[in-house]
């Protein structure tokens, strides 16, 4: 670790009101029955919802502040999730959230002509990321990621999608969800246009092209999850698209700002045709890109004479606070080591809990998977198999002592004061399920298992 990233004080964060939820209800299983009465699901985010969570034990939040987020009792939690990985900077960060204030009493996004703060952050975002030679804002990963397939067939006048079955959300819309279990509502014919291949297997991406001679228009993943790119998978990929005509589209939702300022494709230089990026760009605030290539991004311009593209035109696109907060986050990451930090911090994590792993001989049952910057665990019963009751074990045990623990996702308001306390919390939880594995899960587990997001019923 370097001292001078690990021992800077904490970035600065916007103050909120302690007094904010001094009016809300608390009950948990009252909230439950009124928010699942108003809203389907009782989330706007399935990945968010009570069936993610322990039984009546989720907390329904307040307020974010740094690192840390407050439930409706005022109880503080270390947060882990840090907004689905949107938030690098840390909750509520002041420069932010004043940038964003400010744009906002200059009038919103809706005024009759493209604005100049329109153009400044396409500029900005471009020569920051180096990503690409245009971009298109929007406010959601899915609809750039949704706006990058329909670029591609209507550069390559070709109809099939083939994305990677290893990473698991690219978009709401019908040409993704059609792949999963939840595909009610989708049209077969729509599904049949999607196909899959295997991450870090070209050989499943050779057989695609071979299987489906000048139908691919495009191929689409995520360059990282949990496992590394394999030194010849990227390059491969990029010989393949580059042989067949096909497009190549990074999805860079999470990896771009976290991984590098210039996005994993950099990081690993290898160079898509379009990418696409959202999540870190606004640290909280609603506001994606798609960018890449001139002659493929200017199908949705007027400079060409080929058959036009719709390619992405929205109401909100260019809110004009959003794309101040974007800017505001640029600024952060080329003027302090924001991405040193989270990396540093996130293996000093690793490490600490591998010494509790270890002390309670659990290397069979639990692993923390990823990036130091965007960690995940696994959770294994006693017979060594992926176990979702262990994982609601984990969670259970964690927000019993605070810690709000879906992922192991750090930000640069992560402080190794908050790694260490975590650290000793965690070294709890696996104590008890040390137990667990040796007593039996049921002595220990109260409620119901969590579940996965994609499965066809409730």
């Amino acid at each position: 670790m370097t001292p001078s990233v690990l021992a800077a004080p904490s970035p600065p964060v916007a103050d909120a009101p302690a007094s904010a939820a001094a009016a809300m209800p608390t009950d948990v299983p009252a909230l439950q029955e009124r928010f699942h009465a108003v809203i389907p699901g009782g989330s706007h985010t399935y990945a968010k919802g009570d069936d993610q969570f322990p039984e009546s034990m989720a907390p329904y939040l307040v307020r974010g502040k740094g690192c840390r987020v407050w439930d409706t009792e005022q109880k503080e939690y270390i947060e882990y999730g840090m907004g689905l990985r949107a938030v690098t900077l840390g909750h509520a960060y002041a420069p932010v959230i004043k940038a964003a204030q400010r744009e906002m009493l200059r009038g919103t996004a809706n005024v009759g002509r493209p604005t100049m703060l329109e153009l400044r952050a396409a500029e900005d975002f471009l020569e920051t990321t180096g990503a690409g030679d245009m971009v298109k804002f929007a406010k959601n990963g899915s609809d750039v990621t949704t706006a990058a397939i329909k670029l591609a067939r209507a550069a390559t006048g070709r109809d099939l999608v083939a994305c990677c079955q290893d990473h698991p959300f690219f978009s709401t819309d019908d040409w993704f969800i059609g792949t999963t279990a939840i595909r009610a509502g989708i049209p077969d014919s729509v599904r049949q246009l999607t196909l899959g291949f295997r991450y870090n297997d070209l050989g499943s991406v050779e057989r695609l092209f071979a299987g489906h001679p000048g139908q691919i228009a495009c191929i689409i993943l995520e360059i990282e999850k949990e496992t590394p790119p394999a030194p010849d998978f990227l390059p491969g990929l990029r010989r393949l698209c580059d042989q067949h005509g096909t497009v190549l589209i990074f999805d860079e939702i999470i990896t771009g700002l976290r991984w590098h300022v210039g996005g994993a494709q950099a990081l690993y230089g290898v160079k898509p045709d379009l990418s696409t990026w959202a999540k870190a760009l606004g640290n909280g605030f609603s506001i994606a890109a798609l960018t890449g290539k001139r002659e493929l991004m200017e199908l949705g311009g007027l400079h060409h004479q080929k058959e036009r593209v719709f390619l992405l035109s929205t109401t909100y696109g260019a809110e004009s606070h959003s794309l101040a907060a974007m800017r505001a986050v640029l600024a952060t990451y080329r003027r302090e080591p924001v991405n040193e930090h989270m990396q540093q911090v996130g293996e000093y994590l690793r490490r600490l809990v591998a010494q509790s792993i270890a002390e309670y001989h659990l290397t069979e049952h639990f692993a923390v998977l990823g990036q130091p910057q965007c960690m995940v665990y696994a959770t294994r019963d006693a017979d060594r198999q992926p176990s979702q009751p262990f994982r609601t074990l984990v969670l259970q045990e964690a927000l019993r002592r605070g810690l709000l623990l879906p992922s192991l996702i750090v930000s640069y308001a992560h402080q190794p004061a908050d790694i260490e306390l975590t650290a000793e919390r965690l070294h709890e939880v696996l104590g008890v399920y040390r137990k667990a594995l040796d007593e039996g899960l049921d002595k220990y587990l109260h409620g119901r298992s969590v579940q996965p997001v994609y499965r066809a019923r409730n």
